[in-house]
C-alpha cells in the first residue's frame, strides 16, 4: 500500500504556501501543486514526498556500470530507481522515468533490505536511474538499514542538492558518482535548468566523506570545447588528481538531436584531462582501453577487457613501485 510521507527540509509559509529547502531551486509551492522535481507536493501547507518507496526500475548491475571503477571493482550491485528529477536536461538518457509517469511498485525500507538479502553475490544498493536526491526521505530511512545488514550504499546523482540535507545523508553513503554536466553556468541554465556552483559544492563536500567518481557527458557543440574540458579537469585536479573522471560520449536522446560526439574529440578530451588527473576513462564507446594503470610506473592494476581482473595490487599499493592506489576493495 502506497504511503503518504511528509517531506523533510521545507518551511511553512503564509497562505498555505511552503518553501522546499532540499535543492537549490528553492521552490515556493502553493497548495495542491508540486515543485519542479514533480515529486514533492504541497497539500494544505504540508509538503509530501510522492515517490517515497516507489520503485520503477530494478536491476543487478556490475559496479562498473554506475560507473564506479575504483570501488569494489568486479563486484555487482542492486540498482534501484524511482521517478522525477530536479533538473531538465535536454539530452536526458533516462527521460522515461525522470520526466514521465512510469509504473511503480511500492516497497518499505525493511522490505527492500529483505529483497537485497534474497539476492546473492552483490555489495549493496545503488540509488540511480532517476535523480536519487529527490527520493531523499526513502533513501535516508533505507540507507542505515542497508548498513546494518552489512551492505553498501551508492548514490548516482546530479549533485544538485543543498548542503544541509547532503551532510545529513553522507554518513550513510559509501560511494557517489556525481554527474558534472558541464563547466559553465550557461550550459547548466540553458540545457539542464540548473546551476553549476551547487554541484561544485557537492563535489567538494562529498570528496571529504566517501569514495567519489565524476562523470561528464560530452555533448556535441555544447560542452565539448577543449577549453571547457581543460577547465573542468583542472578544477577536479585541484581537489585531488586521484578522483576518477569518466568522459562519456553523447548520442541523441530525449529532446536533443545533435550528432554523436566525434571520436577524435573524445580521444583529445581524454588527453587534455590526463594532464590534471591520474585516472580518466572514456564511456559509451565500444572499443576503448578501460584498464587502470599505476600513474607512477605505468603498471596495469585492473584489467577490464573481458572480465575484471585485479593484479599488481598489494594492500592498495602497486606491487611494482609501491604507490598507494585510491581503490576501495
Amino acid at each position: 500500500m502506497k504511503m503518504e510521507k511528509e517531506a523533510m527540509y521545507y518551511r511553512k509559509l503564509d497562505n498555505n504556501y511552503v518553501k522546499c529547502d532540499l535543492c537549490p531551486h528553492d521552490c515556493h509551492i502553493p497548495h495542491d501543486k508540486a515543485g519542479r522535481c514533480r515529486v514533492r507536493k504541497n497539500e494544505g501547507g504540508t509538503l509530501y514526498s510522492l515517490n517515497y518507496g516507489e520503485i520503477t526500475s530494478f536491476a543487478l548491475d556490475p559496479i562498473e556500470k554506475k560507473p564506479l571503477y575504483h570501488f569494489y571493482p568486479g563486484s555487482r550491485i542492486l540498482s534501484i530507481g524511482s521517478f522525477g528529477c530536479n533538473l531538465a536536461c535536454s539530452f536526458c538518457q533516462n527521460w522515461q522515468i525522470a520526466h514521465r509517469e512510469p509504473e511503480a511498485t511500492y516497497v518499505t525500507p525493511e522490505q527492500l533490505v529483505q529483497v537485497a538479502h534474497a539476492h546473492k553475490d552483490h555489495i549493496g544498493i545503488a540509488y540511480t536511474y532517476n535523480e536519487p536526491s529527490i527520493w531523499y526521505e526513502f533513501i535516508y530511512e533505507t540507507a542505515p538499514l542497508i548498513h546494518e545488514a552489512g551492505m553498501k550504499n551508492v548514490l548516482v546523482t546530479n549533485g544538485f542538492i543543498k548542503d544541509a540535507p547532503l551532510r545529513k545523508l553522507l554518513p550513510h553513503i559509501d560511494a557517489m558518482n556525481i554527474d558534472l554536466k558541464g563547466f559553465t553556468n550557461d550550459f547548466y541554465k540553458d540545457l539542464c535548468g540548473g546551476a553549476l556552483s551547487p554541484v561544485k559544492e557537492t563535489i567538494e563536500t562529498a570528496f571529504k566523506s566517501c569514495h567519489m567518481e565524476i562523470t561528464t557527458l560530452l555533448v556535441s557543440e555544447s560542452n565539448d570545447s577543449f577549453e571547457e574540458i581543460e577547465g573542468l579537469a583542472k578544477w577536479i585536479g585541484s581537489i585531488s588528481r586521484e578522483i576518477p573522471l569518466h568522459l562519456s560520449r553523447y548520442f541523441p536522446a530525449y529532446k536533443m538531436e545533435l550528432p554523436p560526439t566525434p571520436m577524435n574529440l573524445m580521444k583529445e578530451a581524454e588527453t587534455i584531462a590526463k594532464k590534471y588527473l591520474d585516472y580518466v576513462y572514456l564511456g559509451n564507446i565500444a572499443e576503448v582501453d578501460r584498464n587502470t594503470y599505476c600513474p607512477q610506473c605505468g603498471e596495469e592494476m585492473i584489467d577490464r577487457k573481458l572480465t575484471i581482473n585485479i593484479h599488481s595490487l598489494n594492500e592498495k599499493r602497486c606491487k611494482k613501485c609501491g604507490k598507494n592506489m585510491p581503490i576501495v576493495c
